[in-house]
């Protein structure tokens, strides 16, 4: 059915730059807002930004604000993540998400707000 599957993710040195990568499939997502979370060993799952079936309306954690930016390509069914001046508390499992009804406004940051989930990717960054 409803596939997310994430790329993008690696070993980079901290001030460096990943682009991840959400593609979609099973359904389409364009009229959706999409999100990104993160888990890192031992610690929950946190919110880290999310984006309107427009593209333009951004949400991002504090932690995130300023480095990471959220966009999507509705045509490829692809929501992507550039993560710039990466820090090592950067370290974490990646996650998409997608809702299975539209995200109320202002809620963008709930886990619970979403239905489909990926698999997620590494992102690993060094000192």
């Amino acid at each position: 059915q409803v596939q997310l599957v994430e790329s993008g993710g690696g070993l980079v040195q901290a001030g460096g730059s990943l682009r991840l990568s959400c593609a979609t499939s099973g359904r389409t997502f364009s009229n959706y807002a999409m999100g990104w979370f993160r888990q890192a060993p031992g610690k929950e799952r946190e919110f880290v930004a999310a984006i309107r079936w427009s593209g333009g309306n951004t949400y991002y954690a504090d932690s995130v604000k300023g480095r990471f930016t959220i966009s999507r390509d509705n045509a490829k069914n692809t929501v992507y993540l550039q993560m710039n001046s990466l820090k090592p508390e950067d370290t974490a499992v990646y996650y998409c998400a997608a809702p299975d009804r539209h995200i109320r406004y202002g809620l963008e940051y709930r886990e619970d707000e979403y239905h489909y989930w990926g698999q997620g990717t590494q992102v690993t960054v060094s000192s």
